[in-house]
């Protein structure tokens, strides 16, 4: 089996779990800062539900992100990336927050038992060149 997906919106990352303590009660909770983007993930990967059981898997990630304005010309070349914006993104969020996002979602969705079957993992991130989105790809 092959999954080749590309999920458009715009990377989050997988929020850490935040404590907090009220009327003398502690507890803990996950903001909800990266639910619209696992909602979008798991929309176009739950055709794939069920499509790994319990086999090995091999999980590639490509994120794009969106680029700040500075990177684009001015005038006529407003809609132009200039020649000397980068192409990797190396600002936050992190790239192993991204994936733990996107992971996560595609086990919500039920395409593989669990993400403890992902024995290899490739993930990289980069400025957009015409829209946000990850490509996924699952063998």
């Amino acid at each position: 089996m092959h999954i080749r997906e590309f999920v458009h919106g715009i990377p989050k990352p997988q929020p850490r779990p935040r404590a907090y303590s009220r009327g003398g009660k502690a507890g803990v909770y996950n903001p909800g800062t990266a639910d619209e983007w696992k909602k979008a993930i798991k929309l176009m990967m739950k055709q794939h539900k069920g499509a790994f059981g319990d086999d090995p898997i091999m999980l590639s990630m490509t994120f794009h992100l969106p680029r700040p304005r500075s990177h684009y010309g001015t005038g006529k070349n407003m809609n132009k990336i200039k020649p000397s914006a980068p192409l990797n993104h190396t600002q936050k969020p992190d790239v192993d927050n991204m994936v733990k996002a996107v992971m996560d979602a595609i086990t919500d969705v039920g395409v593989w038992g669990d993400d403890k079957q992902v024995v290899s993992l490739s993930a990289d991130k980069y400025w957009a060149v015409l829209e946000p989105g990850v490509f996924i790809e699952i063998e």
